[in-house]
């Protein structure tokens, strides 16, 4: 459905074509609701366009809401990429591949067994089927040398990869044939008293009944503006895309604070960092060489592998690092989703069916974890962005 003129009125619009974008516009259009994305640049341009599709879970100690919450969303998460690879007919990337973790010291290999103790009972593996143990020294020796895990190593299985790239395509392919998804066209401002949505480009005026920003870190600006509170900031990351035939089918690792994911379409993924400082978006060659040197050291069979391209991105970070998700303090009708960091393509789907079902009266959805909700994030409860705590691992 081509958005081809002026005046047309929508159920809900949205700002960004990232995953949680085309998340919510993909699960507000499977519940009936007229949708309109758009996209400032092209779909996937920002955070969200990355290589590294790592899906990968939080320990199961200290249990809470948030990590509830993750779990249920992994847990169904590929019941979901099956849905939608059938109703477009393409691929995401999907596959639960699981997870290796080295452990390097006697703390660290006592501090894992308890937490495989505490995951019989969080994760349920008799029921689930996703277990979490601790495996002896050597093991896994073809694929993560011996000499990073001197005393064993965590098997998971409940972590898994997707292409982000291929599973952004996919919800936009879904979006076209169902809704109206238009790139190059930025929305400027939010009319709640008339429900207009002006856009760029000339491309509008268009009326919406919701409005959600999701636009990543180009939505804290926007956050700011709408309630004089900033939330969040950009941080940057960069990742590299090696070619790696014959290692699909391994599991994905995380050593020395980088994640080394192999794709099912012959390549592997490394990644990724995090710089709160930075003069720009694009990939540092120095960062592309480090991440390779990093991740050979714990990973050898990665030595020599051609290098296909690296990726950079500015990632949408909430002051108080859980991301923010519902309705905006002091209005009706404006609603934000943003600042998933590093757990957005995970829990994506499950946070759009949340959203939606506060959004539509005829929807219905989980209940978001207090601590991605607004009142988590503003007010008396908002962090200054000096005191936020970096997120560095699942």
């Amino acid at each position: 459905m081509p958005l081809s003129t002026s005046g047309q009125s929508f159920d809900l619009a949205i700002a960004g074509g990232g995953i949680f974008g085309l998340s919510i516009a993909y699960a507000a259009l499977k519940q009936g609701l007229k949708v309109a994305v758009f996209e400032a640049d092209k779909i996937g341009a920002g955070a969200s366009g990355g290589l590294l599709g790592a899906l990968m879970p939080h320990m199961p100690a200290r249990w809470n809401p948030k990590k509830e919450f993750q779990f249920r969303a992994l847990g169904s998460l590929e019941t979901h990429a099956r849905t939608l690879e059938s109703e477009t007919g393409m691929n995401t990337g999907y596959r639960r591949c699981g997870r290796l973790l080295p452990l390097t010291t006697q703390d660290k290999l006592d501090h894992h067994l308890e937490r495989a103790e505490e995951s019989l009972e969080r994760w349920n593996p008799d029921k689930t089927g996703f277990a979490y143990s601790v495996e002896p020294a050597g093991s896994y020796r073809h694929w993560l040398s011996p000499e990073a895990a001197p005393f064993g190593l965590v098997w998971e299985t409940l972590a898994a990869r997707i292409s982000p790239r291929a599973y952004l395509a996919t919800l936009a392919s879904y979006i076209r044939q169902h809704g109206v998804l238009v790139e190059g066209t930025a929305v400027t401002r939010f009319e709640e008293d008339t429900g207009q949505v002006i856009v760029s480009n000339g491309k509008g005026p268009v009326f919406a009944g919701q409005m959600i920003y999701a636009n990543g870190h180009a939505s804290f600006p926007e956050i700011r503006r709408l309630t004089g509170e900033t939330v969040g900031r950009g941080e940057k990351g960069q990742a590299v895309l090696l070619e790696g035939p014959e290692l699909e089918n391994l599991p994905a690792i995380y050593c020395d604070g980088l994640y080394v994911v192999p794709h099912g379409n012959g390549t592997v993924a490394i990644g990724s960092t995090a710089d709160k400082v930075y003069e720009d978006g694009t990939p540092s060659r120095e960062r592309t060489d480090e991440l390779v040197r990093r991740a050979v050291r714990f990973c050898p069979k990665l030595a020599g592998l051609p290098v296909l391209s690296a990726w950079a991105g500015i990632r949408p970070r909430c002051n108080k690092r859980d991301p923010l998700i519902g309705r905006l303090p002091g209005y009706e009708r404006t609603y934000a989703a943003t600042g998933g960091y590093k757990i957005s393509f995970g829990i994506a789907h499950l946070a759009a069916d949340a959203l939606l079902g506060e959004i539509s009266p005829t929807a219905s959805g989980p209940a978001l974890p207090d601590t991605f909700r607004p009142e988590h994030h503003f007010g008396t409860n908002a962090l200054p962005a000096d005191n936020g705590h970096m997120h560095l691992g699942a």
